[in-house]
């Protein structure tokens, strides 16, 4: 092959993205990049579901607990350094996986990151202190209200994803939404896009039965260690934050889980609400052999 080639694999959390990374990244002699946004702090392993160390050791993985929850790392910063990575790494393979299911993540590295205006400081200052006098569901109404799209797109109990949004909303009197998919970036390879699915009640069950085991595997004391820090923001994360209202002593354990549980279901809704706009996905059950997948990808490679 003359032309370089990322295969980007995406779906809902708990559809086994991370099997099939591993496949094609043996058959294809080639290495992983993780574009999953949770997965990059050391500190978070159980409840990210990072892969296992014996995962690990069948492909060679970057972007998989590079970072710490103090460092100030972004979306913007991840395409940078994933760029970079790549560009190394085509340097001695034909084609790369990249495998998560943060969507704007696996975005900024194939389209790049949309253009937004600067915003006067002080709205964000505003919204923090509104934040925590009124709370989060002041700032979700707002939401709801100034951009409906994204409302239903982004996580809307991630409290730094929340104000970005509301302070472009106010910032320009427009949506957040207006702003996307504005520019168009040039890429030196081709992204060969792969999604995996299945029917919602397989999902959730799949969601249900991985926080069992997060919990079994120690989830508890995991989150635990990291409630001193609860405010920061690579913690505003499902199955943290849950946790951390348990130990806040505001609800109890088995509430806590079931939280846990319908809130990636939730997530796990907006994923897929993310990944359908994409025409380019080519989507394949769950079940799906990775022979057939291969067959696709190869099908796709053109010299």
């Amino acid at each position: 092959m003359n032309k370089k080639y990322l295969i980007s694999i995406v779906g809902a959390t708990a559809i086994g993205k991370t099997a099939l990374s591993i496949a094609l990244a043996k058959h294809f002699n080639t290495e992983i990049i993780s574009s999953d946004s949770r997965q990059f702090y050391k500190e978070m392993y159980i409840g990210t579901a990072v892969p296992s160390l014996e995962e690990l050791s069948q492909a060679i993985h970057h972007f998989i607990q590079n970072r710490s929850i103090f460092e100030d790392y972004n979306v913007g910063n991840f395409e940078r350094d994933a760029l970079v990575k790549l560009s190394d790494l085509f340097k001695k393979h034909d084609c790369v996986i990249m495998v998560g299911g943060s969507g704007l993540y696996a975005d900024s590295v194939i389209n790049g990151l949309d253009d937004f205006p600067t915003i006067d400081p002080e709205i964000r200052t505003k919204l923090k202190s509104e934040l925590q006098v009124n709370g989060i569901q002041s700032l979700q109404n707002q939401l709801k209200e100034l951009d409906p799209i994204t409302y239903q797109k982004i996580d809307i109990n991630n409290k730094q994803r929340l104000i970005r949004a509301l302070e472009i909303c106010i910032g320009t009197n427009k949506p957040y939404a207006t702003f996307l998919q504005n520019k168009e970036n040039k890429r030196n390879f081709t992204p060969i896009k792969i999604g995996i699915t299945a029917e919602r009640e397989i999902i959730y069950n799949r969601i249900n039965q991985r926080v069992d085991l997060m919990i079994k595997n120690g989830l508890i004391d995991e989150a635990k260690k990291l409630y001193p820090n609860k405010n920061l923001n690579a913690l505003q994360t499902v199955g943290y934050r849950e946790l951390f209202q348990y130990f806040d002593g505001d609800i109890t354990l088995d509430f806590a889980i079931a939280e846990i549980k319908k809130n990636t279901r939730r997530f796990a809704k907006r994923q897929g609400t993310w990944f359908r706009k994409d025409n380019e996905i080519k989507w394949f059950d769950y079940q799906e052999s990775s022979a057939v997948i291969i067959k696709y990808i190869e099908n796709n490679f053109t010299n």
